[in-house]
């Protein structure tokens, strides 16, 4: 009986504890279920954009040439007599370099000269003798022979001193070779023969490199020639040197190859950059930076803003009421290190630049902060701007 009783008043104990919790419950909760509260609206960034004028820049690596290469070369035989020149320094045009021996063609013009003086008698004669004759046959005293011999001579007279005169010509030319100047202006090698060497014809004596202007190498890839366009005449580009400094003149675009180099598939081009001070040394590699093409009237936000869609790429753009709309767009180049929107934007759009990782069409955003598109010189930098409450009194 007494265990009987003891498993009666347990049983009544958890009933009156089960009932105790139930009531409990339906005190604290008497509408029900109670749902969640909705998330806040994703915090994001925005970006005010405007038209404006864009200059499509590349930087490839470059090779600096000399505009000229010549190589000095002897025209005529005999002993190195003197070298006039510093290697290794900048020379004029004309400005004398070496002296070769001249002694045999000094002997050799002074033969010829003589040898002219001897047709040039003889041609004086042939004259005088052909008036004589001439007279003569018209007062009928000689024949029409004699006449005829007397013309031939004269003739005979005038080749043998045309000869002679182009055999002191060409003495006069070789003496002049002896003497032998620079070309064109620019900076010396290395000499190829010492004095007392014997210099045969045609033996190299020195190099001079035109180094002002020079000629900057480069190869731009398929894509940016096709942008450029072939046979564009848009000559800008700066040279970056190395270390980070900037040439301080511009160069111009002179020459664009018209075919893709199928083994690598670039195109060659050639910059001319003027180089007074001599501050570029022909075999120097450097950067340089070219305007490939401007584009008007486009729009520019960074690489990040941009999603890819199925079928095009989109930005996220805000209203006025805060709620992100997704407009489709048309891209054009990367410029430094900004996408260029060719279609899809109209001025004074508010495109969302961060945050946009969870954004769907439609949803309420928080706009933290509002970026102003500058425009200074079509280049287009964003710089920081107002909240959004303190533009809005701006624009106010």
């Amino acid at each position: 009986m007494r265990m009987i009783d003891f498993w009666v008043r347990r049983s009544a104990i958890m009933m009156l504890a089960l009932l105790l919790v139930l009531g409990l419950t339906a005190c604290g909760d008497p509408s029900g279920p109670q749902e969640r509260p909705a998330p806040p609206p994703p915090p994001v960034t925005l970006l005010i954009v405007q038209e404006q004028d864009v200059e499509v820049v590349r930087e490839y690596p470059a090779r600096v040439h000399g505009s000229r290469q010549v190589q000095v070369r002897s025209r005529v035989e005999g002993i190195l007599r003197e070298r006039l020149f510093e290697e290794g320094r900048p020379v004029e045009k004309n400005e004398l370099l070496f002296r070769i021996d001249p002694e045999r063609y000094e002997i050799a013009l002074r033969r010829a000269e003589a040898d002219l003086g001897d047709a040039r008698a003889g041609l004086n004669h042939a004259q005088r003798e052909w008036a004589r004759y001439s007279n003569l046959f018209a007062e009928a005293a000689v024949s029409e022979l004699e006449r005829d011999r007397a013309l031939t001579d004269l003739e005979r007279a005038q080749a043998r001193h045309a000869q002679a005169e182009v055999v002191v010509t060409d003495a006069q030319r070789n003496l002049g070779y002896t003497a032998v100047r620079a070309p064109v202006a620019g900076v010396t090698g290395m000499e190829s023969h010492s004095e007392g060497n014997l210099i045969e014809w045609g033996g190299l004596l020195a190099t001079i490199t035109q180094q002002d202007p020079v000629h900057v190498l480069f190869a731009m890839p398929e894509a940016d020639a096709a942008m450029r366009g072939v046979g564009d005449r848009s000559r800008r580009a700066k040279l970056l040197l190395p270390g980070g400094l900037e040439h301080p003149r511009l160069g111009d675009i002179d020459f664009t190859a018209s075919v893709i180099d199928s083994r690598t598939g670039t195109v060659t081009a050639r910059a001319v950059f003027s180089n007074p001070d001599l501050t570029l040394i022909p075999g120097q590699f450097v950067r340089i930076r070219v305007v490939l093409r401007l584009l008007e009237s486009v729009f520019m936000v960074p690489e990040a803003a941009v999603g890819q869609g199925r079928e095009t790429p989109y930005l996220f753009v805000v209203d006025a009421e805060t709620t992100v709309r997704v407009r489709p767009v048309r891209l054009g180049p990367v410029t430094d290190g900004r996408q260029v929107v060719l279609e899809g934007l109209q001025g004074g759009d508010r495109v969302v630049i961060n945050g946009q990782a969870a954004l769907q069409d439609g949803m309420p955003v928080q706009v933290v902060e509002t970026l102003r598109e500058a425009e200074e010189d079509g280049v287009g930098d964003s710089v920081p701007g107002d909240a959004e409450k303190r533009l809005g009194q701006e624009e106010g």
